[in-house]
C-alpha cells in the first residue's frame, strides 16, 4: 500500500507567507491584490490598496522607468529606485517586475527596502524630518529655560495686571519643550526591551488615566477574548500607544449624538511582519482594535494619518499618531487605520507578535 501523498499548500497561503511584499498587478497597472508583507511595507489594508494604480501608491522619480513599467510585457529589475510611498518622505528601493504565465498585460511586483532590514544602521523614513530636532534639542531647551526663569522673575516684580502676560511667556515655553520632548521620541534610534506583557492590562491601565483626565466623554467598552495570552511588547510602550488612540476615539465622537469607543481583542492568523533584525519574518496574531463612531478622519488626510506633522486638530501638532507608528514598529508590530463608512465606524487595528511564539523563533535561530 503506497503512501498518501500529502497535499501541497495552497498557493495564497504561500503567498502570505513570503517576508517580501508582493502585488499583482492588472494590465493597466491597477492593483489586483497584495499580500500582508505588502501592506506591512505599504502602511494599508489590502482593502484600500486593491483597485488603485499602482502610479498613486508608488511616486517614482524616473519617468524611464515609468515607461518600461508600463510595456508590462518583459522582466525589470531596478536597484536603489528613488520612490515616495503614499505621499511620505522619498527613499531608495529594489523593484523587480515580472509578466504572469499566459495572461497578457499581469505582472507580479515585488519590493524591498534595504534599510528596513538594517535595524539601527539604516536610517528610517522619518529621519530626515525628525533628526534636527534631536541634534539641536539641547541648544534650544537651554535658552527655552532661561526665557521660563526670567518669565518667573518678572511674575514677582510686575502688577497684576501684568502678571497674564508672564504666565503666557511660561506656559509657551513648557509648550515649546513639550513639543521637543515629542519629536526627541519619534527620532530616538533605541527602543525599550520587549518582554511578554498582559494586553488587557495595558488597555485598563490606560483607559484609567484618560478617564481620570477627561471631562466627561464617552465609556470605554471592552470586547475583550480571555484566552489571548501574553503579547511580546514594552509594557510602557503599549500604554502610551493606547492613551493615544483611546484619547483621539473619544475626541473624534464627542459631538456625536450617541458616542462610543469600543476596544476589542482577538487572533488575527494570517498577518506577518515583512522583516526584523534577525531577519525572519514575525507572525502578528493578536489585533487590538480602537473603535469610534465619530465623523472619522479628513478623506484628504487619511493616506497621511501617521505622518509627521499631519493634523486636523486646531490645537494639535501631529506628532500622536506618528509616536504610535514609532512606538508600534518598535514591537514588531504593526498600526493601520481604516474608516467604514456604512457602519459608521473608524478602526485603529494594532497587530502583535504573541510572546511564546517569538520565543520559539529566537531559540530556533540560535539553534541554527
Amino acid at each position: 500500500m503506497s503512501k498518501a501523498v500529502a497535499a501541497s499548500p495552497d498557493a495564497r497561503r504561500q503567498l502570505a507567507s513570503l517576508p517580501l511584499a508582493v502585488l499583482l498587478l492588472g494590465p493597466d497597472q491597477t492593483i489586483a491584490a497584495v499580500n500582508p508583507a505588502a501592506e506591512q511595507f505599504l502602511g494599508q489594508s489590502a482593502r484600500r490598496l486593491t483597485s488603485r494604480s499602482l502610479f498613486d501608491v508608488l511616486d517614482f522619480a524616473d519617468e524611464r522607468l515609468i515607461a518600461r513599467i508600463r510595456e508590462s510585457d518583459a522582466p525589470l529589475s531596478a536597484r536603489q529606485v528613488d520612490v515616495a510611498v503614499l505621499g511620505q518622505v522619498r527613499r531608495r528601493i529594489d523593484v523587480t517586475f515580472a509578466p504572469v504565465a499566459d495572461e497578457p498585460g499581469w505582472q507580479m511586483l515585488t519590493l524591498l527596502d534595504h534599510a528596513a532590514d538594517m535595524g539601527d544602521g539604516g536610517a528610517s523614513r522619518d529621519d530626515s524630518v525628525l533628526r534636527a530636532p534631536e541634534i539641536l534639542a539641547h541648544e534650544i531647551k537651554n535658552p527655552l529655560a532661561g526665557i521660563r526663569g526670567a518669565a518667573q522673575l518678572l511674575a514677582r516684580k510686575v502688577g497684576d495686571a501684568e502678571k497674564p502676560l508672564t504666565t503666557l511667556i511660561a506656559d509657551e515655553v513648557d509648550r515649546i519643550a513639550k513639543l521637543i520632548d515629542q519629536m526627541q521620541s519619534l527620532s530616538r534610534r533605541t527602543t525599550e526591551p520587549v518582554a511578554p506583557c498582559n494586553l488587557h492590562e495595558a488597555v485598563r491601565h490606560a483607559s484609567a488615566i484618560i478617564s481620570a483626565a477627561a471631562d466627561g466623554g464617552p465609556r470605554i467598552e471592552e470586547e475583550f477574548d480571555p484566552s489571548l495570552p501574553p503579547v511580546l511588547g514594552s509594557a510602557n510602550g503599549l500604554v502610551q500607544v493606547l492613551i493615544n488612540l483611546l484619547a483621539n476615539a473619544r475626541e473624534a465622537c464627542r459631538e456625536v449624538a450617541h458616542p462610543r469607543v469600543i476596544v476589542r481583542t482577538r487572533f488575527a492568523s494570517g498577518l506577518q511582519l515583512q522583516s526584523t533584525a534577525r531577519g525572519k519574518p514575525v507572525r502578528l496574531p493578536i489585533e487590538l482594535r480602537v473603535s469610534d463612531n465619530g465623523p472619522g478622519i479628513d478623506p484628504a488626510m487619511r493616506e497621511l494619518v501617521f505622518e509627521p506633522f499631519v493634523t486636523t486638530k486646531k490645537t494639535g501638532q501631529g506628532l500622536g499618531l506618528a509616536l504610535v507608528r514609532k512606538l508600534v514598529g518598535d514591537m514588531n508590530g504593526r498600526i493601520a487605520y481604516e474608516r467604514d463608512e456604512v457602519g459608521g465606524w473608524t478602526h485603529f487595528r494594532l497587530h502583535l507578535p504573541l510572546a511564546v511564539e517569538s520565543a520559539r523563533s529566537a531559540r530556533s535561530v540560535k539553534a541554527g
